[in-house]
């Protein structure tokens, strides 16, 4: 969009919020960049530069606005609308992958070059991958420096810095500020966290956003021990590149309250990118709602409650082990196998302010599990130990760099899997925005209510005019029917 000079001036002139993440404002005459809402009186045309991308602002020069905190914006939504090289190294830039692997190995998951990776990020971001993860750093960095009383050699570090003296010149060309005067300039009566305690953060979305089924569907298929609703947050534990951690994710009119509890604060920015996943914070619901509106049959769903978003997962093996222990059985069901793989082979952990008891057993784990205990139909057991034999020896991946299609295809061609799992594991885990599921009982008992053919073939012809949303139309779909995924608990 930055290409667009006009249609970037209007959104810079009007403020306008739903811009944020998409493009960025350099200004000339000040060195600053912003965000397209920022509130400061907008300079003149000629003073303005567009940039797609933070670091390439960074890259050029200019510091971040003080005042608008652009490294704040929520993420574009293009990573996760598109299964292109570009958003998939952008989605494992933002999982950490650069500051644990380097660019080699984001290039070996990817299955290309480092000089093609770097030709592609540089054409389109106008930054490399190690500039745009050094913009990750720094917005972690500043994070870190307003919320914690840290001592700053061990926040560097906590940052993925790998030196102080990195740290202090990265966040001085960033913020124009050292590190203390960044923390000197905090809001007044902001108290900070103890380093050792739960960090609260604030996560940034684009409005609307409708925490009905969201919340409701995470609540309502909630694995005891894993994840629970507890004084209006969504719970659960993560298993992290480092180490674990906990997070209580509480919904507000403009944001989402994040609290992490971490074994190890490296983890906190991949921490943070799978919370933003999970809750689907960086879809763009305008764009989504109104190409879902200009259907009749589905424009007074969207008008009643709009804002929807998909409810995903932290954990793409964990997920599509769960959707096995889902086929053909009710939620409760569900729930009660997972339950019971959780507290056989998952591994403890203590939660002082819940009931969360353990982290979701690796496919390693599973894949040792005698088939014979396992309390569930032949077939199905079959199926489970297919998959997670095939995850735990790498022959199946399921991440946020997967190609949709090629992974679908993986999964169909595996015993036991037919379109509904396939479709549900490209649908939450994949992060697919066009996923549908024709096959679902509660798809075609709503497709029947509002007068849409209910048979998968005709249903799947019907929805081709709702691409490339299909997955968001799933989520409206199934808010027609009475079932606690579409109640935020109380």
């Amino acid at each position: 969009m930055h290409t667009d000079t006009e249609r970037c001036v209007r959104a810079v002139r009007s403020n306008d919020a739903r811009f944020d993440g998409w493009f960025y404002t350099a200004v000339l005459t000040t060195g600053i960049y912003c965000r397209p809402s920022c509130p400061v009186v907008p300079p003149k045309p000629e003073n303005m530069v567009f940039l797609p991308s933070a670091a390439a602002c960074q890259q050029a020069g200019y510091r971040a606005c003080k005042r608008c905190r652009p490294d704040t914006s929520p993420g574009s939504p293009q990573w996760n609308q598109r299964a292109d090289l570009t958003a998939r190294a952008m989605r494992l830039i933002a999982d950490g992958v650069v500051d644990r692997e380097g660019v080699p190995g984001l290039a070996a998951r990817l299955g290309y070059s480092t000089r093609q990776i770097e030709r592609q990020l540089r054409a389109e971001l106008g930054a490399g991958p190690l500039a745009l993860a050094r913009a990750q750093r720094a917005e972690t960095a500043r994070l870190l420096i307003e919320t914690t009383d840290l001592p700053m050699a061990e926040l560097a570090f906590a940052a993925g810095f790998a030196s102080i003296r990195t740290f202090n010149d990265t966040v001085r060309e960033v913020f124009a500020l050292a590190p203390g005067e960044l923390r000197a300039r905090r809001p007044r009566g902001q108290r900070p966290q103890a380093a050792t305690g739960a960090l609260t953060l604030r996560l940034p979305f684009r409005t609307p956003l409708n925490p009905d089924n969201l919340f409701g569907h995470l609540a309502a298929t909630a694995v005891p021990g894993v994840e629970e609703w507890r004084d209006g947050a969504y719970r659960r534990t993560l298993r992290l590149p480092l180490g674990h951690g906990i997070v209580a994710l509480t919904p507000t009119p403009d944001h989402i309250i994040c609290r992490l509890t971490l074994s190890d604060l490296r983890d906190l920015p991949v921490a943070i990118a799978r919370c933003r996943r999970l809750l689907d914070l960086d879809a763009d619901p305008v764009a989504v709602d109104d190409a879902l509106r200009a259907d009749p049959l589905l424009a007074p769903l969207v008008d009643k409650a709009p804002g929807r978003r998909v409810p995903r997962t932290v954990d793409e093996a964990e997920f599509a082990v769960r959707a096995v222990l889902g086929q053909q059985v009710s939620t409760a069901a569900a729930r009660t196998h997972a339950a019971r793989l959780v507290t056989a082979h998952g591994d403890p952990v203590t939660d002082p302010e819940g009931g969360l008891t353990h982290l979701f057993p690796t496919t390693e784990r599973l894949a040792s599990v005698d088939p014979a205990t396992l309390a569930m139909p032949r077939t199905r057991r079959a199926t489970f130990t297919t998959l997670v034999s095939h995850l735990a020896d790498g022959t199946l991946h399921l991440g946020v760099e997967s190609d949709w299609p090629e992974t679908r295809a993986q999964l169909l061609a595996l015993p036991g899997f037919g379109p509904w799992t396939a479709d549900v594991i490209a649908l939450r885990a994949l992060g697919d925005p066009d996923a549908f599921l024709p096959t679902d009982l509660g798809i075609r008992r709503a497709a029947q209510g509002l007068g849409l053919p209910s048979t998968p073939a005709a249903l799947t012809a019907r929805a081709a005019a709702w691409r490339p949303w299909r997955a968001y139309a799933v989520q409206y779909l199934w808010a027609t029917d009475d079932h606690p995924i579409n109640v935020l608990p109380t």
